[in-house]
């Protein structure tokens, strides 16, 4: 490596009890949390939880006028849905403004920074002098070398002297080795000339000070990397090992955006998807372990690596993440669904449940969650046993409750009462009855739906019998066999 080659150097992809791992989060809080957001912290999490090292949140709300409490709040919400815990503190960038202040005041007293005292109009007079001269508009400032002793009493700002022969490389695990021209990179301002830090500047020294050892981001961060490197070297800093990964696509492999649904973390949890469901996709979304579709949590941490990260940009597959949220709905034990199912609910605005609906929520849920792809669907099977007597028919159900049927269901209903309400005892009733009848047992399950549930799409008659219970079946039966 020549001497006018500054390259970001990779550490080792695994730790060392010397270097502990340590990745960081670094959202602003100007809008929702997004998808392709919530993936880069899921990466960032796995991968430190997965070699016991540390994974950090930094709020970057240097941008006073966009940056909102409120944004903070939801970035926090939807950490926490999707189960990403941080270590500490969740760290605010604009706190930390006198460091980085202090920083640019210090890479000036090493030489590695300048004064520069250029108006915008000065700027601008370079630029379009450049533009007709048919060179580079990259500004150049002609302060760059020039003897304190002759710097006027004005408002200046504080550039990065960059250097501006051979070039920054940067080694990225996912992008590989991408080389940039110092002559393509102008000397940045670090510090403002109302004393404020930027944001490329913000962002270095946080790392740095926050003991960052891995920055995993997306890849429109990657020209970003190549003038922080920079300043790395200006201070003579460690240089994180970096990953830039590929964007979200939507299916069409255009930019994700409203147009392709739910682009928002909360809007998924108000769809109904399991947070475990959602890790599992977004995991898989960009980054491959053999052919393995569906794991847990500790199957992700102990496979994770940023050489499993692909390149191109990952697609939104809605048909895989349902697949994936179903057998994570399915493989849950029933009690742990129900907080999530309540926080659902109270994401999508629906009413909470009663104690009386827990109960039975949780008595079927070994029926319910079988097929549910979602909380949205699974809430729907449940609908049996989360109404009340006397119950809404739909039209299919009237149809089903006709003159005949209902008579079945008078004879039924009393020899039901001495069932001994196991499933094969009911079993035996039901189909006693319908051959009584001449008649299928699938010909008698329509109007058992229909007065059960007050619809003819539910889940097993037994299943609902087993789940209402003795008494709460037979006041149904009773109510639609009149």
């Amino acid at each position: 490596m020549s001497d006018t080659t500054a390259q970001a150097r990779p550490a080792e992809d695994r730790p060392s009890q010397a270097r502990p791992v340590v990745t960081r989060f670094a959202p602003s809080p100007t809008g929702y949390l997004h998808i392709g957001g919530a993936r880069t912290a899921l990466f960032n999490w796995i991968y430190a939880r997965g070699r016991g090292g540390k994974f950090l949140l930094r709020i970057e709300d240097t941008d006073r006028d966009r940056s909102t409490p409120e944004a903070t709040a939801a970035i926090l919400k939807g950490l926490t849905w999707l189960g990403l815990d941080w270590d500490g503190e969740a760290v605010s960038q604009f706190a930390g403004r006198d460091r980085h202040a202090e920083v640019a005041r210090e890479m000036l007293a090493r030489g590695n920074a300048y004064k520069c005292f250029a108006t915008q109009d000065d700027i601008e007079s370079f630029r379009e002098a450049a533009r007709a001269e048919g060179r580079s508009t990259l500004y150049q400032s002609p302060w760059r070398d020039v003897d304190p002793a002759r710097h006027p009493d004005a408002p200046y700002v504080i550039r990065l002297k960059a250097p501006r022969e051979g070039a920054t490389v940067i080694d990225d695990q996912v992008q590989g080795e991408v080389t940039f021209r110092n002559d393509q990179l102008d000397d940045m301002v670090c510090l403002r000339s109302d004393g404020t830090p930027t944001y490329m500047l913000a962002v270095v020294v946080d790392d740095h000070d926050m003991g960052v050892t891995h920055v995993i981001r997306g890849d429109d961060h990657l020209t970003n990397a190549a003038r922080q490197v920079q300043i790395y070297h200006a201070m003579g800093w460690d240089v994180p090992v970096f990953a830039h990964i590929p964007l979200i696509h939507g299916p069409d492999g255009k930019k994700l955006s409203k147009r392709h649904g739910a682009v928002g973390l909360e809007e998924y949890q108000a769809m109904g998807y399991p947070a475990a469901g959602m890790r599992n996709y977004l995991t898989r979304l960009g980054w491959s372990h053999g052919d393995d579709e569906f794991f847990t949590d500790s199957q992700a941490r102990e496979w994770f690596d940023l050489g499993g990260i692909g390149r191109a940009p990952a697609r939104l597959d809605f048909k895989k993440l349902e697949n994936l949220c179903g057998q994570h709905i399915a493989a849950s034990a029933d009690a742990e669904l129900l907080p999530e199912i309540e926080a659902y609910l109270s994401a999508a605005g629906l009413p909470a449940l009663t104690e009386t609906q827990r109960d039975g929520l949780l008595r079927g849920m070994y029926c319910l969650k079988e097929r549910a792809k979602t909380f949205t669907d699974l809430i729907e099977k449940a609908r049996f046993v989360l109404v009340s007597r006397p119950l809404d028919l739909d039209e299919k159900a009237e149809k089903a409750l006709d003159p005949v049927s209902r008579g079945i269901l008078m004879e039924l209903t009393p020899q039901m009462q001495n069932a001994s309400w196991t499933r094969n005892d009911l079993e035996a009733t039901v189909a006693a009855v319908a051959e009584a009848r001449g008649m299928g047992l699938g010909k008698l399950a329509g109007p058992l739906r229909a007065a059960l549930a007050g619809r003819t799409v539910t889940p097993s008659v037994f299943d609902m019998m087993l789940t209402l219970g003795r008494e709460e079946t037979l006041a149904r039966l009773v109510d639609q066999a009149a």
